[in-house]
């Protein structure tokens, strides 16, 4: 592929999907959607086509999961493109109003970023979440989605392809990126794309930030934590932990770190590894923890990994001021989750995690931009600007001021023949 050109044209294409009426994109919505039931059987062949290789190729268990795509998968994707339709235009919306001075007013509007570029792991569905968004909010995308997933990704791409020029949208506006090389040029092209979104571990994120002038906005591991608190429900807390382990294991927003107050310890651990027991997860723990029910060691190393498989490290903390430090020291910044019934510990903990995401008596697993309402989500942010946590529509746009005046000229201002009124204005932009 000429990245170049490739990227040229995405740039050319994103003017025109920026003013794409709604009706249109709504349109080319549905058309995906129902490609991908229509063509349902195929993109299957294709599926275990890739899984056949990649086991082969002895891809780890994690990303095995990650890869298939079923008709569970199938289902999210398609309800997930469905809940895009319904919901409300994002481009152009008013975001401001305020009068300037009479009949100079400025208005703050909502607007696509432009390009973006994904480069994402080798979750297939993905793909669907990413090129929904952004057509939706009317980006254009250049996509990277893991070798292994080669064959599944194609076929989605060229259901996607059809579809939103069957509904009359402009070609070009979406590309698929398929090699490393394709990858290291796409980081040099600034003059084209506006936003790059890594989705993958520390180091890989690191290696996007250090090769390219364009602005990352990085998704990194989900390093995600339970701590139950000393005045947590037993029952309740066995069931949040459990579901937030176990549910989906190769995912970024499943717990890999379960701290549990020293008070508590003794009446609720015996009691999870029965629960765990089930799902055969492995425990690993400190010494406390060895104390009291019999797992294996954990490391500092553990505390600082993302499994993504059936492995939990616990701590026991003297503390909820322990508890978030601990959080704070070894977390990603992606999501954790205090069970107690003490209101005061689950304010100071809720507020003083340093995570896109927070929870208190619910199970790390709600962290996702479907089931927060978002229709989908292009990924997690970890980051602290512009977006954060899961990273649906709005994640995907920026603004613009619109100034709009009758002949002002600063000159009066500056030499006082006029004055400021800044009046807010209930009104929307023209």
């Amino acid at each position: 592929m000429d990245m170049v050109n490739a990227a040229l044209i995405a740039k050319k294409a994103s003017v025109g999907l920026a003013v794409e009426k709604t009706e249109k994109k709504n349109l080319a919505l549905r058309l995906i959607a129902e490609g991908l039931m229509e063509k349902k059987d195929v993109i299957f062949q294709k599926n275990l086509l890739d899984i056949e290789r990649s086991k082969k190729e002895n891809l780890p268990a994690p990303l095995l999961k990650r890869l298939k795509f079923d008709e569970k998968k199938l289902a999210e994707a398609v309800e997930g493109i469905n809940s895009l339709v319904d919901m409300q235009e994002p481009v152009g919306r008013t975001l401001m109003a305020t009068e300037l001075d009479e009949c100079l007013e400025l208005y703050k509007v909502s607007c696509p970023i432009g390009v973006i570029g994904v480069i994402f792991e080798s979750r297939p569905d993905a793909l669907v979440q990413i090129s929904s968004l952004c057509l939706k909010s009317g980006n254009a995308a250049m996509l990277k989605g893991g070798s292994e997933a080669i064959e599944t990704n194609r076929i989605l791409m060229e259901v996607i392809q059809t579809a939103s020029e069957k509904a009359g949208i402009g070609k070009g506006w979406i590309h698929l990126i398929e090699t490393r090389d394709d990858v290291k040029e796409m980081l040099k092209l600034d003059e084209y794309i506006d936003l790059i979104i890594p989705r993958g571990s520390n180091d890989f994120v690191r290696y996007i930030m250090d090769n390219s002038r364009i602005p990352v906005l990085g998704h990194s591991d989900g390093i995600c934590h339970c701590y139950v608190d000393k005045d947590a429900d037993i029952t309740m807390a066995v069931n949040v932990v459990f579901d937030s382990k176990t549910q989906y294991v190769a995912v970024c927003n499943a717990t890999e770190t379960l701290l549990v107050h020293k008070s508590i310890a003794k009446t609720f651990l015996p009691e999870l590894k029965k629960k765990t027991d089930e799902m055969n997860v492995e425990l690993r723990g400190c010494e406390k923890v060895q104390s009291i029910i019999n797992v294996a060691a954990a490391s500092e190393e553990d505390w600082k990994t993302e499994y993504l498989d059936y492995i939990l490290s616990i701590k026991v903390v003297d503390s909820v001021d322990e508890a978030i430090e601990h959080i704070n020291t070894y977390g990603s910044g992606h999501t954790d989750a205090i069970i107690t019934s003490n209101k005061d510990n689950a304010t100071k903990f809720m507020e003083t995690v340093d995570s896109g995401n927070v929870f208190w008596n619910c199970s790390t697993r709600f962290s996702d931009g479907f089931k927060y309402g978002f229709g989908a989500e292009v990924g997690i942010s970890t980051n602290k600007i512009h977006a954060r946590g899961p990273m649906g529509l709005e994640g995907l746009l920026i603004y613009k001021y619109k100034l709009i005046g009758k002949g002002h000229i600063v000159s009066d201002y500056a030499e006082q023949r006029s004055t400021f009124t800044h009046k807010k204005l209930d009104k929307i932009a023209p």
